[in-house]
């Protein structure tokens, strides 16, 4: 359904730190810096990318809005909450871990990153 995501980032270095860390804990490889200084993650499936906001305002995290990553596993849930936390990341939510809903038992770990944003991963168990 999505050909990318783009998250604005109010140090995109920090931001680069912070999801090679979350993100190679799911199994993926560190960002690519572009010319223009925005960060792409490439996958078979769709690109997530950070950039300053071109309009020259602060980013700002949405209100209400989450982005969810799917996981291969509870363990790398766990080490993506871990690496998050250590490289800038702050928890939200409850703490990670199974959650009964309308859609059956899912594996949940969020996180803000260092711009505030809020993320997650997602499992169906």
């Amino acid at each position: 359904m999505f050909s990318h995501i783009m998250l604005g980032a109010s140090d995109i270095e920090a931001s680069k730190q912070f999801y090679d860390a979350a993100l190679g804990a799911l199994g993926y490889g560190p960002g690519v810096m572009d010319p223009k200084g925005r960060v792409f993650y490439m996958t078979e499936t769709g690109i997530f990318a950070l950039s300053t906001p071109i309009d020259g305002d602060p980013a700002t995290a949405g209100n209400g809005s989450t982005i969810g990553f799917a996981s291969p596993s509870v363990e790398a849930s766990e080490a993506w909450h871990e690496a998050g936390l250590a490289n800038g990341g702050t928890a939200c939510e409850d703490p990670p871990g199974v959650r009964d809903g309308d859609m059956g038992p899912i594996h949940l770990a969020y996180l803000r990153d260092p711009s505030g944003n809020k993320i997650c991963t997602l499992l169906r168990v």
